[in-house]
């Protein structure tokens, strides 16, 4: 297993106002659409998005104000990147959902929590996720990472 730190310039969520949630659709899914940005639900009319520094113009220029809101999270959220053949095993051991690639396939993103940590999760490929969680418990998660992983050879990449 590869333990990382991979880089979002941005990162952030959007919300659908009731009734507007079509329009929302379409603009998280254009926002999906750019070079190295992923754009997963993460709740009802929610929307998590992460990708290169700017991402959110475009999503910015077209969001009506009475359609709903876009918030950028990028100063509180930290991204862990997990891969490797073990990685799932791995997180199957921190988290109590179904991971599998059947349940959880590439492209696909899900929130949950690891004891108090709450986490935004995306898989990339069959043996790769990106791990979104609060930049405050992030170093206190990597290690729990780090030691969930350590029967698996983990390397610091």
């Amino acid at each position: 297993v590869r333990l990382s730190e991979p880089q979002y310039g941005f990162i952030g969520e959007v919300a659908a106002f009731p009734g507007s949630d079509t329009a929302v659709v379409k603009l998280a899914g254009a926002a999906a659409g750019q070079p190295g940005a992923i754009s997963f639900p993460i709740a009802s009319n929610r929307w998590f998005l992460a990708g290169q520094e700017g991402m959110d113009k475009p999503v910015r220029a077209k969001l009506k104000p009475a359609d709903g809101s876009l918030i950028e999270l990028s100063h509180g959220r930290t991204c862990l990147r997990i891969s490797g053949p073990k990685a799932e095993w791995v997180l199957s051991k921190l988290y109590a959902i179904d991971i599998s690639v059947a349940a959880f396939p590439a492209g696909t993103g899900l929130s949950t929590t690891h004891h108090s940590i709450f986490t935004q999760i995306y898989r990339l490929d069959a043996e790769t996720f990106d791990l979104f969680v609060f930049r405050s418990l992030a170093r206190s998660f990597w290690h729990t990472l780090q030691r969930a992983a350590e029967e698996t050879g983990v390397e610091v990449v």
